[in-house]
């Protein structure tokens, strides 16, 4: 297994890392390890499938329509 060096991370993204690995219960170290997998095995956006997809999504959505009161009330809902 590599050993890799990170130098001069900064405080501010140290500590936000940190409260990552807390939360998701993991060392620094193994967060680090998880951040790189994402990114490295994360696939490529392709674009017209994203607009095929929220098109479809549209159309499923178009016969309800929201007004902003509406809107205002449903996210209103339940606060205190």
């Amino acid at each position: 297994m590599s050993t890799i060096t990170v130098k001069n991370i900064p405080p501010e993204l140290y500590e936000q890392l940190k409260r990552f690995a807390e939360s998701n219960h993991r060392s620094i170290n193994s967060e680090i390890i998880a951040c790189i997998e994402q990114v490295v095995r994360s696939q490529p956006i392709n674009p017209e499938l994203l607009l095929a997809n929220a098109r479809r999504l549209r159309e499923k959505t178009a016969a309800y329509e929201i007004t902003n009161d509406d809107f205002n009330q449903m996210k209103n809902a339940g606060r205190p």
